[in-house]
């Protein structure tokens, strides 16, 4: 997932990352972009990802080109791509999917919001459950067998900490070595496939693979929410564009390519599912230029 690049490196879903050259690039009619080849529905190789769609609404209102250089979210992506330089020049000059306030960068303003989500599918005995909150009494009142699927990588096991679920919890890797393998993909499948009742999974993913799944069985997508009791349960997260430190004419150039581009932006969110909640946008500090 993603989101989870947070807590893996900082800090994955997205974790797929699209990057772009800037104005001081010596390709200026270029917009290049980096970009994990194998992470829907944020990034492929066939260029299906959203964020590849949001690339090409910016190459196109930009008026150049778009090119792409692939590479795998992993740790390190960012000092590999966005802070790394080849032949005397910076290999990206854009990423177009962090964390807002990502403190390995600059970023944007904000240009949406999303959250991990609870999914189940419909019809096998937990559709009475339409508020998260409430899964720890129902398991404990009529499913005590239930099967939680859990990625080892996020937020996730905390909130189900959290539930008095950790009893009902499967473990997966949530960073398999082969990046090939999609984690978020693969906790879907498993509630699909009946393997696990239930999952969390990041909103972008799961909203994705509902659609793709729709005529094979119904999934069940609960936002999840921000614990005011325990902060340090953060599930839900603006999610901006992000530039180098000291680059401030280019992320300015950016934000006004994000506000401008905004219903279009949005447009291309909710076509693939993304679950989107209101953007609540706090101050950002001075040194993020």
């Amino acid at each position: 997932m993603k989101i989870a690049f947070l807590f893996i490196g900082m800090m994955s879903f997205l974790t797929t990352m699209i990057v772009a050259r800037g104005e001081d690039s010596s390709e200026p009619g270029i917009l290049k972009v980096c970009a994990d080849p194998y992470m829907l529905p944020f990034s492929n190789q066939e260029e299906q990802g959203y964020e590849n769609k949001i690339a090409e609404l910016f190459a196109q209102k930009m008026g150049v080109e778009l090119e792409y250089t692939w590479f795998p979210q992993r740790i390190g992506f960012i000092r590999n791509t966005l802070t790394s330089e080849e032949g005397g020049e910076f290999k990206c000059d854009l990423v177009m999917s962090v964390p807002d306030k990502f403190e390995l960068a600059a970023t944007t303003d904000p240009y949406y919001t999303t959250t991990y989500v609870l999914v189940y599918a419909k019809g096998r005995g937990l559709d009475e459950v339409t508020d998260p909150l409430k899964l720890g009494k129902f398991v404990e009142e009529k499913k005590p067998d239930l099967k939680f699927g859990l990625a080892d990588v996020g937020p996730a096991q905390l909130w189900v900490f959290y539930q008095g679920l950790m009893g009902n919890m499967v473990p997966y890797q949530g960073q398999p070595g082969d990046p090939k393998l999609n984690p978020g993909k693969r906790m879907i499948d498993e509630v699909v496939n009946g393997n696990v009742d239930v999952t969390i999974v990041w909103g972008p993913t799961a909203g994705y693979f509902a659609k793709q799944y729709k005529d094979k069985v119904e999934l069940v997508l609960l936002p999840l929410s921000d614990d005011p009791i325990n902060p340090e349960l953060k599930l839900t997260y603006n999610m901006s564009m992000a530039v180098r430190y000291g680059e401030k004419e280019w992320k300015d150039k950016i934000n006004r390519l994000i506000k401008e581009n905004k219903k279009e932006i949005d447009q291309i969110l909710t076509d693939y599912g993304v679950p989107l909640k209101e953007i609540v946008v706090t101050k950002k500090n001075d040194d993020d230029d």
